[in-house]
């Protein structure tokens, strides 16, 4: 019973999608005592637009986002399978399930990785460098007063920050551009100046 479970053909992308979290999570247990870890070896080949881009600015490891991804893909897959089995006493052709499998899949995983991003506590490095008066962009989340959000924010040198920030009152929604008024212990308290213009632009 169980063999046939594994070599079921119409489960066959979800056991895939099992099959590569359990070597990846190998590939980076190993990557790890060797100094040669794919997460790292992904960093280095993902495209600028990808790494800029506001859907994974997250104060996580983002290769999280794409565990998460298998996890739910699998988990969505079996579900569905096994819902269709239990009404028809047949599973469905692969190709039918697998796309709304990955529809369930990324609705999962943006949810997961929203609700990590407001309750993982942010690391910061100490920096001399001033602030306070600077335009910024929210970049992950939306943030109200004793909940912050990721921001986007150039220095006086021109070099890129990602720091945290929360708004007096009210709230700071997704890709809305700020000026920070002041510094509060482990972040920044801003203030929203437009709705409509932003410091960068997603093409």
């Amino acid at each position: 019973m169980l063999m046939q479970f594994f070599n079921e053909a119409n489960l066959m992308p979800f056991h895939m999608s099992v099959l590569m979290l359990i070597l990846l999570s190998l590939a980076e247990t190993i990557g790890y005592y060797i100094r040669l870890r794919p997460s790292s070896l992904l960093k280095k080949i993902s495209p600028q637009w990808l790494k800029h881009s506001p859907f994974i600015q997250v104060k996580f490891s983002k290769i999280s986002i794409f565990v998460f991804l298998l996890i739910n893909f699998s988990f969505a897959g079996y579900f569905l399978q096994l819902t269709i089995f239990a009404s028809r006493q047949e599973l469905a052709a692969w190709y039918y399930v697998i796309v709304p499998a990955l529809i369930m899949a990324i609705f999962f995983t943006v949810f997961m990785i929203h609700c990590l991003d407001q309750v993982i506590k942010p690391q910061y490095t100490p920096t001399a460098i001033n602030l306070i008066g600077r335009l910024a962009t929210i970049s992950s989340g939306n943030a109200r007063p004793g909940f912050s959000a990721q921001a986007r924010v150039i220095d006086e040198y021109g070099q890129l920050h990602y720091i945290q920030v929360e708004p007096e009152f009210g709230e700071l929604e997704l890709q809305s551009q700020v000026i920070l008024i002041r510094f509060n212990k482990s972040h920044y308290v801003a203030k929203t100046i437009s709705a409509n213009n932003h410091l960068f632009h997603t093409e």
